[in-house]
C-alpha cells in the first residue's frame, strides 16, 4: 500500500475508458479506494452524495472541461484536494491549472510516480489550508483567555505566552503602564498552570511603609520590634507551593530589595529578628508600570535584582495600541456591572470610546463603563452617557480633534457650518486681522479675503 492512501477516496474523472482503467488499476493496487466517472456532470452528482478525499479530473472533457468542474468543486467543497491532468503539459496549461485553484497538475502521458507524487502533494496543501483557516478561526473566535479579556493581536500573543510559560517555574516580571491589568495577567499566569491548585499570594509594594511591608513579605518572630506579640509567617511563607505576586516591585526599598535578592538566590526566608531561615518553593511575578532600566541608571534599583526577576518578561502594551479590545473589555465591564439588566451600547457609544485614548487602560475604561450604567436613562448606552473624566482628556491635536468630530457628529453639523464657525472664530480670536487670522487656520490671505467675498455676495442674493 501507498504511504499516502490510507484508504483515502480519489474521484477518477475522464472521458477516455482506457485513462479510467489504467489510472483506477494505478490507484487501487496502491490502496486508494477508486470511484470514475465519465463526465464532469456526473462527477458534480457523485460529489454531491458522496464524499471522497481528492478529485483527478482530465482538463479536455466534451461536457465540461476541468477549469469549469473545479470551479464547481470549489463551491461545493472548498477544501477538496484537486489535480488536474493534460495531455498537452504546456507550462500555460499548469499555470492556469493552478491559478483556477488546483492543488497540483500532471501531464499526460505520466508515470506512476507522478500521480502518487501529484496526490501527496495536494493532500499536503489541503491539510496546510484546513489548519490555516483552522487557526483563524480560532484566534477570530479568542475573546478572552482566563480572566484576560482582549481579541487583539498583541492579546492572542500573551495567550500563547501564558500557554507556554504557566507550568513553568521560572520568575516572570511583567510591565506595562498603570492600569492595564498586570495583576490579571499574574493572576491567569498562576491558576492556569500547575500551582492553581495552591495559593496566589498578592501585595502591592508601595500600600506599606517599609518596616511593615518587610514584616509582611518575612514575617516575624514575637518579640522583634514594638508590636510583635507572636510570632507571624511572612508571605513568602504562606505563599508556599504558589505564587507571590509582587506588585509595583519598581517601589520597594533598597534595603528590602538585597533581601528579596538572597531569598531568590538561596530559595529560603530568614523572618525579621529570627536565626533560622525557612526553605521555600514560591514562583515569583513581579509586576511595574516604571522603567527599570532607568531606576537602575538613577541608582534606585538593583541590577543584580533586576535580572533575578526578569527571567520570563511579559509586557503589556497600553490599551491606546490595541483599540481593538476596547469593544470586548467595554462589553465585559458592561456585563460585570449591569445587575443583570441587559444594555447595549449605541454605535456612536462605542465610536467614541474607541476614540478616546484611555491614559488609564483598563481600569479607566471600566470606571467609564460604570458610571455610564448609573447615568443611563434607559437599558441603551449612548454616546451621550460616556462621560470622559478630566484626566482623560488629553491635550493632544489628535485627541482634541477627535473631540471636535465628535461633537460635530453628536450635533450633525454640516461641513459648511463646521467651516464657518471655525473661520469665524480664527476672526474673532484675531480680532478681526485677517493676515492672522489666515496663519492661524493655517490658509493663505488671498483665501481668507475669497471667501469673505463669496459670503458678502452669498448674502447681497439673497436680500
Amino acid at each position: 500500500m501507498h504511504a499516502e492512501a490510507s484508504a483515502k477516496s480519489i474521484l477518477v474523472v475522464d472521458d477516455d475508458a482506457a485513462v479510467l482503467e489504467c489510472v483506477e488499476d494505478l490507484l487501487s493496487d496502491a490502496g486508494f479506494k477508486v470511484q470514475m466517472s465519465r463526465s464532469a456532470g456526473d462527477a458534480i452528482a457523485l460529489l454531491q452524495d458522496q464524499e471522497f478525499d481528492a478529485v483527478l479530473s482530465d482538463i479536455q472533457m466534451p461536457d465540461k472541461d476541468g477549469f469549469e468542474l473545479l470551479t464547481e468543486i470549489r463551491s461545493l467543497r472548498p477544501d477538496m484536494a484537486v489535480v488536474l491532468m493534460t495531455a498537452y503539459g504546456t507550462i500555460r496549461s499548469a499555470v492556469a491549472a493552478m491559478r483556477a485553484g488546483a492543488l497540483d497538475y500532471v501531464t499526460k502521458p505520466f508515470e506512476s510516480d507522478e500521480i502518487f507524487m501529484a496526490l501527496e502533494r495536494a493532500f499536503e496543501r489541503q491539510a496546510l489550508v484546513q489548519e490555516n483557516r483552522q487557526l483563524r478561526r480560532a484566534v477570530d473566535g479568542i475573546t478572552s483567555f482566563g480572566e484576560l479579556v482582549g481579541k487583539s493581536p498583541a492579546m492572542n500573543d500573551i495567550y500563547a505566552l501564558i500557554r507556554k510559560i504557566s507550568d513553568n517555574q521560572s520568575n516572570i516580571l511583567i510591565t506595562g503602564e498603570s492600569g492595564t491589568g498586570k495583576e490579571v495577567v499574574a493572576r491567569t499566569i498562576h491558576f492556569t498552570g500547575t500551582r492553581a491548585t495552591q495559593p496566589f499570594v498578592p501585595i502591592n509594594c508601595t500600600a506599606m511603609p517599609e518596616g511593615l511591608l518587610e514584616s509582611e513579605l518575612f514575617g516575624h518572630v514575637r518579640g522583634a520590634f514594638t508590636g510583635a506579640h507572636t510570632t507571624k509567617k511572612g508571605l513568602l511563607e504562606t505563599a508556599e507551593g504558589g505564587t507571590l505576586f509582587l506588585d509595583e516591585i519598581g517601589d520597594m526599598p533598597q534595603s528590602l530589595q538585597s533581601k528579596l535578592l538572597r531569598v531568590l538566590q538561596d530559595r529560603e526566608v530568614r523572618p525579621v529578628g529570627g536565626n533560622d531561615s525557612v526553605k521555600i518553593d514560591v514562583r515569583i511575578i513581579a509586576a511595574t508600570n516604571q522603567d527599570l532600566h532607568q531606576a537602575i541608571e538613577e541608582g534606585n534599583f538593583r541590577k543584580d535584582l533586576y535580572y533575578r526577576l526578569n527571567v520570563i518578561p511579559v509586557p503589556i502594551p497600553p490599551l491606546r495600541e490595541r483599540p481593538e479590545d476596547i469593544p470586548v473589555l467595554a462589553e465585559s465591564f458592561l456585563r460585570k456591572h449591569s445587575d443583570d439588566v441587559r444594555y447595549r451600547f449605541t454605535e456612536r457609544a462605542v465610536r467614541k470610546l474607541m476614540r478616546a485614548p484611555w491614559p488609564g487602560n483598563a481600569r479607566e475604561l471600566e470606571n467609564c463603563i460604570e458610571r455610564a450604567i448609573a447615568l443611563a436613562d434607559s437599558q441603551e448606552i449612548t454616546a451621550n452617557d460616556i462621560l470622559l473624566s478630566s484626566n482623560e482628556t488629553v491635550h493632544s491635536q489628535g485627541n482634541i480633534r477627535d473631540i471636535l468630530v465628535t461633537l460635530a457628529l453628536e450635533h450633525r453639523l454640516s461641513m459648511k457650518e463646521l467651516t464657518d464657525s471655525y473661520v469665524d472664530a480664527a476672526l474673532e480670536a484675531a480680532q478681526g486681522r485677517k493676515s492672522e487670522a489666515a496663519r492661524m487656520l493655517g490658509m493663505n490671505r488671498r483665501t481668507l479675503y475669497r471667501r469673505e467675498e463669496r459670503a458678502h455676495e452669498g448674502a447681497n442674493d439673497e436680500d
